[in-house]
């Protein structure tokens, strides 16, 4: 089995519980108020390491009251972080707000967040060059993301979440893009490339026109898509009743990674990808909710 090193982020999330979204210029009552652990970065190491891969992280974290709630799930899921420097800044914080539904809004507050840039990447040079597989997402500097892919010998995976403006090279290194559908067009639109449809097979041949690798878009309860040159693969997922849906995306990603590390096709590790991320909706919060290889997955109903 390989190893994975992911260059992101590391956030304490806030979490309140409302009844519904508010509108513009509404205040309603909510519940909640606790300090868990999240950010993209953190929370696609965390999932891929409770099921067993090997990762290494690259990131920075604040001198304040956040770092250790931030930094919880990391360190139990046995994830090093000899390369996660402490900088004169605040530990990154995302402030969440779920509904009855189980849907999310999320702000991000980049905080340390923003110091891994291109040079502190670069001084983390031979973390990334030992891995087989280098996961990214779009909450650290465009320069830092770019740097981590110069940097990378292996396999290079990059959900530009959220879609931030990055060198249109190192972006289209990804193999695969790990996008939902809204994040897809975006990418579109940065690479200058008309959107023509909002249908997901079309975003996904777009992509693959683009001079992507592979993508896998994931569609949330109607599971996910592969693409791989000519091929476009629907990839089920289990039907669940979500209570909350916050880092489910990012669930799928790390599981993405450990079951590619295994040896598993895209295809393979996306449909187990997809029971991963099922599976995180069922509990409330991010890290805490993914499951550890003894726990049993949902079934895809086929019937």
């Amino acid at each position: 089995m390989g190893n994975l090193t992911v260059v992101g982020s590391i956030n304490a999330d806030l979490t309140s519980r409302v009844t519904r979204h508010p509108k513009p210029g509404e205040t309603l009552l909510g519940a909640g108020g606790g300090i868990t652990a999240g950010g993209k970065g953190a929370n696609q190491a965390v999932a891929a390491a409770y099921l067993g891969a090997d990762v290494k992280f690259v990131g920075a974290v604040g001198h304040d009251p956040y770092v250790e709630p931030a930094l919880k799930h990391l360190r139990d899921s046995g994830v090093n972080l000899d390369d996660v420097a402490e900088v004169d800044d605040t530990t990154g914080l995302a402030i969440i707000t779920v509904s009855d539904d189980g849907e999310n809004t999320i702000v991000v507050i980049p905080g340390a967040n923003a110091h891994v840039d291109g040079s502190f990447v670069e001084e983390r040079r031979a973390t990334i060059a030992d891995a087989d597989i280098v996961l990214l997402q779009g909450e650290i500097p465009a320069d830092g993301f770019a740097a981590a892919v110069n940097a990378a010998q292996g396999r290079v995976i990059t959900n530009l979440a959220p879609v931030i403006r990055v060198d249109e090279q190192a972006l289209l290194a990804a193999d695969p893009l790990l996008a939902n559908e809204h994040e897809a067009g975006l990418i579109l639109t940065q690479l200058g490339i008309p959107v023509t449809s909002e249908e997901p097979k079309a975003l996904a041949q777009l992509l693959i026109d683009a001079g992507f690798s592979s993508v896998v878009l994931t569609l949330g309860a109607s599971g996910a898509l592969v693409a791989t040159g000519e091929k476009l693969i629907d990839i089920p997922t289990p039907k669940v009743t979500a209570v909350d849906t916050t880092g489910a995306g990012d669930a799928f990603a790390g599981a993405l990674c450990a079951r590619l590390l295994e040896g598993d096709d895209l295809v393979q590790a996306a449909t187990f990808a997809a029971r991963v991320g099922a599976t995180s909706t069922l509990a409330n919060g991010a890290q805490a909710s993914y499951p550890h290889p003894h726990d049993v997955l949902p079934e895809v109903n086929h019937a």
